[in-house]
Formats: structure tokens, sequence, C-alpha cells
């Protein structure tokens, strides 16, 4: 693989770097910088996968705290609040990516989420815990558009997907560090030990970040009037993106909530259905395995065969899964259902950013992922205030699969319209 080193870190000025969060004092990355680079956003995505999966690992340690009074609707309420920051921060941090650069945007992002997960084991009641869950979402949800956004510009096109795919695996490797280290840490320590672990991010990840991210963006090159203009939401929403912008904002949202949705309350839906603390945690853990050794596959898919198709093909599998485990099958079904439902659901969202980052230039592509991931964002916040109210009205575990899997369905069928209907566009901007 040889990576992009593009002269874009520095003006024709050539200014200095400051300490602030300016660009190392260097012409452009070299390969191995490319590289580093690289590592560091993963690294940084891993730690995004663990802080928002986390939560769904001590669910039942917050239940079981007398002085919060928590019941399953209002810990969906809580699940809720980081997404809803998600949101925030996906749509604020893809619009500031582009107007502002990739390297301001992802330190701000990583520094806001691992800092405030950290302070969520100091929480003294479910009011501080669901704001701080709330904050930190929107250094979550910004970091993963900017990131991929910033990776795309430093790979070659062809190699897009397998990248997309690959930074994405990070969200769950970082999940299953989450329900491994769940398994020992929640006895031994309690669950505050469990967001105490994000400050690694902080002390050991951020500072390779400050010292190896380029600015892929030029951005002082871009920074006028007309450059801001042409690289706003608005242009998104009209042609000639217009139509592909609605289908893969509704397709994410779908996706997304599939995704998250298992990811929050899988261990307790597994807990409700008979099984230990441990044994549920494990079920998670099959849950983002799969999702992480179904990279390499839809990677492969989707560079042989385009990231909407191969999306539309994962996204089925993954609802077919879900609608088998309903039907109650060995203990050994379901987790191969599990793993399916990992490829599926997580193989697709990698699958997503890389499709929108071949649809779109490079001066929307910030925005744009920011856009599709940010329309995410809503699934990702119903999913766990949907599944918190199933169960709150005694509808039972399969009541969440279902409506998981229907996610997973609309997404297989949003993806095949994309495939079907959808055709690259010559940017206007670069016309004449």
């Amino acid at each position: 693989m040889t990576f992009s080193t593009r002269d874009e870190s520095t003006g024709s000025g050539g200014q200095a770097a400051t300490i602030s969060a300016d660009p190392p004092n260097d012409t452009k990355p070299t390969q191995r910088k490319a590289a580093m680079a690289i590592l560091a956003c993963w690294l940084l995505v891993v730690f995004d996968g663990y802080d928002l999966i986390v939560f769904g690992t001590v669910q039942s340690s917050l239940l079981a705290i007398d002085d919060w009074g928590l019941t399953p609707a209002t810990m969906g309420t809580i699940g809720s609040l980081a997404f809803v920051g998600m949101m925030i921060g996906a749509l604020a941090a893809g619009r500031l990516s582009d107007a502002l650069g990739r390297r301001r945007t992802i330190l701000a992002c990583a520094i806001l989420f691992s800092t405030l997960t950290t302070l969520c084991a100091f929480a003294p009641n479910p009011v501080v815990f669901g704001a701080l869950r709330l904050l930190a979402g929107i250094g979550l949800g910004g970091l993963v558009p900017s990131a991929n956004a910033m990776v795309a510009e430093l790979v070659p096109d062809r190699w897009r997907s397998t990248m997309a795919t690959l930074m994405m695996s990070g969200v769950p490797i970082g999940g299953s560090i989450a329900a491994v280290t769940g398994m020992w840490i929640i006895p031994a320590f309690g669950w505050e030990a469990m967001f105490l672990i994000s400050i690694i991010a902080l002390v050991a990840v951020v500072p390779l970040a400050f010292r190896y991210l380029p600015e892929t963006l030029s951005f002082k090159h871009r920074s006028g009037p007309s450059a801001r203009r042409n690289s706003g939401f608005g242009q998104l929403l009209r042609a000639p993106y217009v139509g592909a912008s609605v289908l893969f904002a509704v397709a994410s949202l779908a996706i997304l909530f599939a995704w998250y949705g298992l990811g929050i309350w899988l261990p307790n839906l597994m807990q409700q259905a008979g099984y230990d603390l441990g044994s549920a945690l494990t079920f998670a853990l099959a849950l983002n395995l799969g999702a992480v050794a179904g990279s390499a596959v839809t990677a492969w898919a989707g560079d042989r065969f385009g990231a909407a198709p191969t999306a539309a093909v994962a996204s089925l599998v993954a609802g077919i899964g879900l609608v088998v485990i309903m039907s109650t099958p060995p203990v050994a079904v379901v987790y191969a259902m599990l793993i399916l439902a990992g490829v599926g659901t997580h193989g697709t969202a990698a699958l997503l950013i890389a499709a929108v980052a071949n649809h779109y230039p490079e001066r929307l592509r910030g925005t744009a992922l920011g856009w599709v991931m940010g329309m995410g964002r809503i699934g990702a916040v119903a999913a766990p205030q949907v599944g918190g109210l199933l169960l709150a009205a005694g509808l039972g575990v399969n009541s969440n699969f279902l409506v998981f899997a229907l996610g997973a369905a609309l997404a297989a069928v949003l993806f095949g319209v994309i495939t079907f209907r959808i055709r690259p566009v010559v940017d206007p901007a670069t016309v004449g």
C-alpha cells in the first residue's frame, strides 16, 4: 500500500507549528508518518468504541445501585444521551474538519471524550452520569467522521473500502476489550474502574496523535468565504448530491439503530434470557469479535464488488441472523448468529463510510461524512430508548431482536437502491 504524501500540511508561507494544535513543521507527511497517523487515528477509534460500549457492560451494576433508582426505561434514556451527543458531534465536527482542518478537530474530540468518560467513574448520581455521557458523546461522535476523512486522504482511492473497514474495526475491538475486561474488573473493582480505563487514551494515544497527525486538508488555501459556501451542508441537499445524501442518511440511521442497539442492550438481554453476567458478556464478545473478524471479508468484498452492493448483502445477513436468534436455537447457533450479526451490522457501517467517501469530492467529504453519520445517530439515539421501552412494556427479549433485525433489513433495501439508482457525479466545482 502506498500512502498519499500530498503537501497539505502548511501554507505557502511555511508558517511554523504551534503547540495549540497546528501540524508539525514538516513540508509533507512521509510514508512512515502517514502510517503512524493512520495508527493514531485507529487507536483513537478503538477507545471511541470502548467508551461507547462500556455502558452496556455496566448496566446491571448501575441498576443495582439503590440510591440511583434506575429502571430499564430510565437506563435506556441514559444510554440514549451518549448518542444524542454523538449526533451533535458528528454534525459539528464534520463541518469543522472541512473548514478548520482534520487534525485540530480529531485532537479536540479525543481530549473531550477521554476526559469526560473518565469522569463518569466519579458521578455521584444518575443526572451527573447522564450529563457526562451526553458531553462525552460529542467527542465520540465527532472523532469517527473526522478520522475517516483524514485517512481517506492519506491513501489511494482503491484502498478506501479496506481502510474505512480497518478504521471502523476499532469500534468492535474497543467493544470486545470492554466485554473482556468487564468479566473480571467489575466483580473485582466495581463498575467505576471500567470508566477509569479511558484515561489511557488521554495519556498515551493523544500525545501520539499530537506528534504524527498531519493537516491533510489545505484549509489555509481554501478558507475564504467562497470555499466555506462550497463546503456546507446546503451543498449536500442540492443537485447533484441530494438523492445520495438522503439515501445515505436513512441507511445510516437504520444500520446504526441495529448495531448500537445490540451493542448497548445485548448483555442485558441475555441476562434476562437466563444467563449470568459472565455468559452475557461472552455473547457481547461474540458480537464484537464477529464485527472484527468480518472486517477483512467486508473490506475485500467492498473493494472487489463495490461498497454499496456489499453493504446491502452484509446488512441482509445481519437481519437474518437476528431473526434466527428469535427462534431460541441451541447456544452454539446463538453464538454463530451473533457473529453474523456483528459482521453484517458493523461491516455495513464501515462500508457506508467508504461509499460516502467515494461519492463526494474532497471539499465535501468531511461534511458529507458528518452529515451521514450525524443523521445515523438518530437511529443510535432511538435504539437504547426503544429497547428499554419494549422491555418495560413486558414484550420480552425477542421484541428487541425483531426491531434490530428490521433496522438491518431496511438498510439492505436502501443500499440496494443506492447500488442500482445512484451513479457517481462530476463535481460541479471542478468543471471548467
